[in-house]
């Protein structure tokens, strides 16, 4: 893929076979339980009125219920120890991902190396720019290219030629027809991965920018571009 420079501004573990103590003692309970409920059964025909006995389709109803309390606390304690399982893999893998560079749109950490772009222009567009914003929103720079989804390097030089100060930028594409804008998007770009934690079940990753994003925002990973 072509990469279009613009200047001056754009330039585990495996399963056990051993069952843990907690799947044991929930066995435990439900084998007790079921003795109970075969002697409190027991119990019952045996001291049924003999002229108006129960009905066999009511003992039927009455293990069916219990067969289905049974199931549903194997089934319980079968995704608890399956969310066990796959916390620890994700983590696992997560650690992978520190130091690498995932790609997502948000701001990124300039330290006055080239950063390159992603647009992608609105359908209909005849003319695209690139702001560019620091931390606090102000506009720092405006500059067009071409209406292209080729990647672009942003130089971290003003629209004056002014050299940028090492920082959080944020970079939008306009897209414009026929002199209107038809589209203001956030352009992606890769950021450094500082930091990955699980929060809530949901994977959260933090940026060299000091940016925070979930994991399904990253379209892309790559290792980080040796230096020169």
């Amino acid at each position: 893929m072509e990469t279009n420079t613009v200047s001056p501004a754009l330039a585990g573990k495996g399963a056990s076979a051993q069952p843990d103590a907690k799947e044991t003692s929930a066995g435990r309970v439900i084998s007790s339980d079921f003795e109970t409920f075969l002697k409190m059964l027991t119990t019952q025909m045996e001291n049924q009125d003999p002229l108006n006995p129960m009905e066999s389709t009511d003992f039927a109803v009455q293990l069916a219920t219990f067969s289905g309390v049974e199931q549903q606390v194997r089934t319980n304690d079968l995704l608890a120890a399956m969310s066990g399982q796959l916390g620890a893999m994700n983590m696992s893998d997560l650690a992978g991902w520190v130091g690498m560079e995932a790609r997502a749109t948000t701001s990124a950490w300039f330290d006055k190396t080239p950063i390159t772009l992603y647009p992608d222009p609105a359908s209909g567009a005849e003319r695209t720019f690139v702001v560019v914003t620091d931390g606090q929103g102000t506009m720092m720079d405006r500059v067009e290219i071409p209406v292209s989804d080729q990647p672009v390097q942003w130089a971290g030089v003003s629209a004056l030629g002014a050299k940028l100060p090492a920082g959080q930028y944020n970079f939008h594409l306009q897209s414009l027809s026929n002199g209107k804008i038809i589209g203001d998007a956030q352009i992606p770009v890769f950021s450094e991965i500082t930091e990955a934690r699980v929060e809530g079940g949901q994977t959260i990753l933090v940026l060299a920018s000091g940016a925070e994003i979930a994991a399904s925002e990253v379209d892309a990973l790559r290792k980080p571009p040796e230096a020169p």
